[in-house]
């Protein structure tokens, strides 16, 4: 194996191939980045038991040439020291390979000698030809991940509950998030041939919005029975699924609703951020929210040591019961309002112990449930 590559595009593969390396690991080939080199590309990949990250470099990028290769092969180095070796590098970087698995890595008149792993024992990546699939452009793929991949649970208690639900049915997709005492829903029309319900951990899809956070274009999405993987022009991501049964969360959604109130989003947001001040002493970060006079919103939080904050906003409309009081997770609604985009918010009220409905007042497709929480 022998090419020469620009040290920029090295680096950001690198990089890039990394996030799925476990540097503390039992498998020592798991701790390094095996390298591919073909005659039309350089093929990057590291992974760990749970997820695996594919990176391909082009001979030429938009017209440019950034790879040269001589002889091809492959190799696993150790990503740790790779990564520092590119990364201190001054300039084009010359790799080559003798048989006995040393790499020699030379930039300019710096020389570097790195022992190589066996390529055979890197594991095979899972195979996707025949599984079913569907597409999705990034930029909306990127939305549905940020809008629900909060609300899943920090816990490992119920597995099932710490990954996000992609459910695939009728040319729609859901996507669902909760931790049982809030959740995240979207909605998304969707062509597919692809029915079905599949639990995507959390960790996988935070990775992914990092990889694609740039790229444009198209992501393609392959479902295998414990596999998904999502490839996009350069890179692949490919994650275990998380086996067991998503609640079913269609009966938790409210039907009986006493109260409606419509909000300007980006006020009740900082409003509510103010609160959160005074809000962390309460094992809920509780966050108190009362309506006035049929036409204010009072949020307001204490705290017995420093103080207590209130203020009151004007309410764009109201319908039902205005006699409302409620404590809520002041942190678990800054996450459901950073989250939608739209000027106006909607909170729906079934009474003081029962979940608030979040949305935006003209989108029917996203939603959050949050519960209350005990004002003492």
């Amino acid at each position: 194996m022998e090419f020469i590559i620009n040290k920029e595009c090295f680096n950001k593969a690198i990089t890039d191939v990394s996030h799925a390396v476990s540097i503390k690991t039992h498998i020592p080939i798991l701790s390094g980045i095996k390298i591919v080199a073909n005659s039309d590309c350089l093929t990057l990949l590291g992974g760990n038991s749970d997820i695996v990250i594919e990176k391909n470099i082009p001979l030429t990028i938009d017209g440019v040439m950034k790879l040269e290769v001589f002889k091809k092969g492959t190799v696993v180095l150790s990503a740790k020291y790779l990564s520092e070796i590119v990364k201190k590098s001054p300039d084009v970087i010359h790799v080559k390979m003798n048989e006995n698995q040393s790499v020699t890595i030379q930039s300019n008149e710096i020389v570097t000698n790195l022992n190589g792993l066996h390529s055979g024992e890197y594991p095979n990546l899972p195979q996707v030809e025949e599984a079913g699939y569907f597409n999705i452009p990034s930029v909306e793929l990127l939305e549905i991940i940020k809008q629900t991949v909060f609300a899943v649970s920090k816990s490992g208690v119920r597995p099932a509950l710490t990954g996000v639900n992609l459910s695939i049915k009728d040319n729609k997709l859901s996507c669902v998030a909760t931790n049982s005492h809030r959740l995240a829903l979207r909605e998304l029309p969707l062509e597919s041939k692809v029915n079905g319900s599949f639990i995507v951990p959390s960790k996988c899809l935070n990775e992914l919005t990092k990889l694609i956070n740039n790229e444009a274009g198209i992501i393609h999405i392959f479902i295998t029975k414990s596999y998904i993987v999502f490839k996009a022009n350069t890179i692949s991501l490919y994650s275990r699924l998380i086996e067991g049964n998503f609640p079913n969360v269609s009966g938790l959604l409210p039907q009986d609703l006493k109260t409606i109130i419509t909000m300007d989003t980006n006020a009740l947001l900082k409003g509510i951020d103010r609160a959160c001040l005074f809000a962390s002493e309460w094992r809920n970060n509780n966050v108190h929210l009362e309506i006035l006079d049929n036409s204010k919103l009072r949020i307001s939080s204490n705290s017995s040591e420093l103080g207590k904050i209130e203020e009151t906003q004007s309410i764009k409309a109201i319908r039902g019961d205005a006699g409302l009081s409620i404590s809520l997770d002041g942190s678990f609604l800054l996450d459901a309002l950073k989250a939608i985009k739209e000027k106006e918010v909607k909170l729906s009220f079934g009474g003081p112990m029962k979940p608030i409905l979040i949305e935006p007042s003209d989108n029917s497709s996203y939603l959050h449930l949050i519960s209350p929480v005990r004002a003492y």
